[in-house]
């Protein structure tokens, strides 16, 4: 038996993006790992990788990279016989289909696949600022002020206009009716303080390679990260690029931990925020480490005059297979677990 993890690797996200609603994605995964296993020309897509660990495949998000690459050659219209295998709203697709057209486009398409594959996966999940609402909610009815809100590993900064959006929390809703950006989200325990005063004074993100939504080629790798037949994701993601380009989002190219600690201090008169949604797990230990003692370091400066939190939407490091939202304030450095989410944030078990 080898004891290569790529195989693996491959079949396990095809497990999870079955089992999240994506199984043309799951299918397709599943024939690229047969034809790894079989020495096809998808070895060649992942020669990079040939030899790594099973956890630098995790971290580097390989399979993800993999499938998504495939997904964007179809969106390019330059494979036509796989464009036309893929699925659209009037049709599921055919994943036997695409895959035979997705192999007979490696050799031609090299140059785009391997390109695709040079840059890690930027899933900017519109659907997670219904988990981080909450937690948003709770800052803002504690302290009882403003909000200055500082997103790391932001992508293309979609979830930085988190409260322009319009949010249906089972039988409740928040935000603006009128809102392009529509945010459903299976609500289960207790709501969060609906009625909080939220004003957002201040707004600022980082990323180590940001997309620039004013660039049609980064947008539609963007929107290629977004799996496919999903056309609820789809849409969602267009109409919050729309908004944040309207509002002029800038996200900064820098390191998250330079960053924050350049950009991030408590200041009088505001609750200052500073949050992220899956992506500590993919920071070196030593970028995780320094963000944890600045983080700390910042807490030390606040007051109650000038509050600090730190808000994440993360795995725990020991448990990748459940996503907790968890929310520190300072000055009394008080942590607590608010929820269990799902991690494209399509449920919330809060409390």
């Amino acid at each position: 038996m080898s004891d290569d993890p790529i195989p693996g690797a491959l079949r396990l996200q095809a497990s999870v993006c079955t089992s999240f609603g994506a199984p043309f994605q799951g299918a397709l995964l599943e024939h690229l790992a047969q034809d790894y296993e079989a020495d096809g020309p998808v070895r060649g897509l992942v020669t990079p990788w040939i030899g790594a660990s099973a956890r630098r495949l995790f971290d580097d998000a390989v399979p993800i990279r993999l499938g998504n690459a495939f997904t964007h050659l179809a969106m390019s219209g330059e494979a036509p016989a796989l464009s036309a295998a893929y699925p659209r709203e009037d049709a599921p697709g055919d994943a036997d289909a695409a895959w035979r057209a997705a192999r007979a486009a490696i050799a031609p398409h090299r140059a785009h696949l391997a390109a695709f594959m040079d840059h890690e996966p930027q899933t900017n999940e519109v659907r997670r600022s219904g988990c981080l609402l909450g937690a948003f909610l709770t800052v803002a009815a504690e302290t009882g002020l403003p909000l200055r809100c500082f997103e790391i590993g932001a992508s293309a900064g979609l979830n930085l206009y988190w409260d322009r959006f319009h949010y249906g929390l089972g039988d409740a809703e928040w935000g603006d009716p009128t809102s392009p950006v529509e945010i459903p989200v299976e609500w289960r325990g207790p709501l969060p303080p609906l009625d909080a005063k939220i004003e957002v004074v201040e707004r600022a993100a980082c990323d180590r390679r940001p997309t620039d939504l004013a660039d049609e080629a980064q947008r539609r790798r963007l929107l290629a990260c977004i799996w496919p037949g999903q056309f609820d994701r789809l849409a969602r993601s267009r109409a919050a690029i729309d908004l944040a380009l309207a509002n002029r989002v800038q996200v900064d190219a820098a390191d998250a931990l330079a960053w924050t600690r350049e950009r991030v201090a408590p200041r009088r008169g505001a609750a200052t925020v500073l949050y992220h949604s899956i992506f500590w797990q993919y920071l070196p230990r030593e970028t995780r480490d320094g963000l944890e003692r600045a983080i700390a370091e910042i807490g030390e400066r606040a007051t109650a005059e000038a509050p600090f939190a730190w808000l994440r939407m993360e795995p725990p490091m020991d448990n990748l297979a459940i996503v907790q939202l968890r929310l520190t304030v300072w000055p009394t450095g008080e942590g607590r677990l608010l929820a269990e989410v799902h991690p494209h944030g399509a449920w919330v078990n809060w409390g």
